[in-house]
């Protein structure tokens, strides 16, 4: 006897239930950064991007979610109101099916944008930039919920399947405006969609294009791991033959060719950018064989949840491609600067170094993902324009980098920890199933997480001064057999290393070059790697999952993660004064307003330097840590330790 059958919900009904979630994450997020502040009263104060002075007094602290409240936004047009719960960071947290505009029950973001537009101070270009990345990021997030899947069956996808099963990035409302992306766009190519395909490949000449590659790993090399006997052998008749047809190697002499051939740079493009960039941007290029095109490799890929970057399915050991994308995603334009390509390989190769020399890095497990090699190709008219937008200068490249899989052992699994915020279609949650699947109890599973995650960036943190970007999508958990988390993988090292400013001398012992191809900043700034990044970033949201899935109270959570940041330092009193440095442990930080900066319209996504200055900072926010702490429980930085907790990981 079966049961009822089950209704699918039409488009319209998946259209209004993504944009009441949509639209009260739009408010959270907005409210949290304080480009509007709801009020149980009938005015609401706002602030716009460009007027964004820090909050006087200092913001009070608070762990865990209070008592539900009524609240409004008086809009002029119409008044929204809600109910809502004030959160850790001040977060707030709409009850979306709450929601109403003019007593009805409201659901439309972007109407909610037009009637907010005085309110948040945004011109009309401004609003409608918004508005471009909001609708597109409703429509994917259609998908996503077409697609959606038991919490027991998400359990069981493979580090791949479940990139295009997750919401993007918690932070962000707006997470995945995708602008360049057309309907057909999002179908071939969004993580969401599942559909494999299979990327174009170029070469450069020697003055066009530039390769670079880790010590020992030969151009030939690089190419052999990355496309078959058969394929390089026809790759490089169809590059023989369309220099002597272009006459570029002394007419039709097959000996010159063939060496001029060997000097050319070999690189992957996205279907997309050949299509939509490569072929009209480079026309000339391309005509006079100063880049050739190859043909398409046979390997297929699926799209990781950034987009850009693709893993190889058909191929064993074949590596992920982080390919120069022309389309506006998040905060920045996914293209593949020179700096980038040249970073990638030379930091890669001391972080990896520094996990191999270091018996603590060892011991913890931790994987720094090696981008092997990088090459990119210069377009003589924009590069020769240094003000000209930075995506202009960023057309053509590609970062080489090793899969997670490549350095698991036996009965080990990957998932994001941007996975572990993934709510299930049964309304319960992928952190749950796998809690479920260990045998431990949540607090034991959660202490096992905190400790494969928190001392190798610690570490690399205050002995190095190595600041990693560990949002949710750079650092991957590594499972044991039992869905237990042991250790951790990370990734991004080409754009997103920082380094602390000052003394630091293990890391000058081992440098290699690499320091200078990074960002160097004041402590107090990378502190946010892990305050930011970590725990407003991230475990704002996830101890709510924590609270409310795993039955661990939000309080409580926190408290276990300031231990986790005691016990290594209570291991290390040698570090006291990079303690004191690069405070984890202070009342309170400058607030990351992500959305203030990915709002800023469209002459923000036209500036000429990508990454000139560090996130927008607006406000504070109060330590979670100091708030579930004691009086005087700073560690070796800060007096002496209260001693309330065991060392995360002893007895396992």
């Amino acid at each position: 006897m079966t049961g009822p059958e089950q209704v699918e919900p039409t488009q319209a009904e998946l259209w209004r239930t993504a944009g009441r979630a949509l639209l009260s994450r739009l408010i959270a997020e907005l409210a949290y950064e304080e480009l509007l502040v709801p009020t149980t009263h009938t005015t609401t104060h706002a602030t716009t991007p460009a007027a964004a002075p820090p909050t006087a007094a200092p913001p009070p602290l608070a762990v865990g979610r209070g008592t539900s409240a009524h609240y409004r936004i008086e809009c002029g047009p119409a008044a929204y109101t809600f109910r809502a719960r004030r959160g850790t960071f001040g977060t707030w947290w709409p009850a979306a099916a709450t929601l109403r505009r003019g007593g009805e029950p409201a659901d439309d973001p972007v109407r909610f944008l037009l009637d907010a537009q005085a309110l948040l101070g945004w011109s009309g270009d401004v609003l409608a930039d918004v508005v471009r990345e909001v609708t597109a990021t409703q429509r994917a997030d259609v998908e996503i919920l077409r697609g959606a899947l038991p919490a027991a069956r998400l359990a069981g996808l493979s580090h791949l399947e479940l990139e295009g099963r997750q919401a993007g990035h918690p932070c962000l409302a707006a997470n995945k405006g995708r602008l360049g992306f057309g309907v057909a766009d999002a179908a071939c190519y969004a993580p969401e969609s599942g559909v494999p395909f299979r990327l174009r490949w170029v070469a450069a000449e020697p003055g066009l294009g530039l390769l670079v590659t880790q010590a020992g790993l030969t151009p030939s090399d690089l190419y052999d791991r990355e496309l078959s006997a058969a394929t390089r052998a026809e790759f490089t008749a169809a590059l023989t033959a369309a220099l002597i047809r272009g006459g570029r190697a002394g007419g039709t002499n097959a000996a010159d060719a063939d060496a001029l051939a060997a000097r050319y740079v070999w690189l992957p493009v996205h279907p997309w950018q050949w299509e939509n960039v490569v072929t009209t941007l480079f026309a000339g290029e391309l005509a006079t064989g100063a880049l050739v095109d190859l043909g398409e490799a046979p390997d297929r890929y699926l799209p990781l949840q950034s987009v850009r970057t693709v893993a190889n399915i058909d191929t064993v050991g074949g590596r992920d491609v982080k390919l120069a994308l022309m389309i506006r995603n998040t905060l920045v334009w996914r293209g593949m600067s020179a700096e980038d390509a040249k970073a990638g390989p030379v930091v890669s190769s001391w972080l990896t170094s520094v996990a191999r020399q270091d018996p603590q890095l060892r011991a913890m497990g931790v994987i720094p993902l090696p981008e092997v090699a990088g090459a990119t190709v210069a377009h003589p008219a924009f590069d020769s324009l240094a003000d000209a937008p930075y995506r202009l200068h960023e057309l053509l490249g590609v970062l080489w980098r090793e899969p997670v899989t490549a350095f698991l052992a036996p009965g080990e699994r990957a998932r994001t920890m941007a996975a572990l915020l993934t709510i299930g279609s049964d309304g319960r949650a992928l952190a749950a199933e796998l809690v479920h699947r260990s045998g431990l109890t949540a607090a034991q599973w959660l202490a096992a997480f905190l400790h494969a995650l928190l001392p190798p960036l610690l570490h690399y943190l205050y002995v190095y001064g190595v600041a990693f970007t560990p949002h949710g999508e750079n650092v991957i958990c590594v499972f044991d057999a039992d869905d237990v988390p042991r250790r951790i993988a990370v990734k991004d090292f080409g754009a997103d290393i920082d380094l602390v400013e000052g003394d630091f001398p293990q890391r000058a012992a081992i440098d290699g070059g690499a320091s200078a191809l990074c960002r160097h900043w004041p402590a107090r700034m990378l502190a946010h790697s892990v305050l930011s990044a970590v725990f407003a970033g991230h475990f704002r949201y996830f101890s709510v999952v924590v609270e409310d899935h795993l039955g661990i109270a939000e309080p409580q959570f926190w408290a276990m993660v300031r231990d986790a940041v005691l016990d290594y330092q209570r291991a290390h009193p040698e570090l006291a004064d990079r303690f004191a440095l690069i405070d984890l442990l202070a009342p309170s930080f400058d607030r990351v307003c992500l959305n203030r900066e990915q709002l800023s319209g469209a002459g923000f996504h036209e500036r000429a330097g990508r990454d000139a200055q560090f996130d927008v900072l607006h406000g504070m926010v109060a330590n979670p840590l100091v708030a579930t702490g004691t009086p005087g429980d700073r560690g070796p930085s800060g007096g002496e330790p209260s001693g309330d907790g065991e060392p995360l990981g002893d007895g396992r």
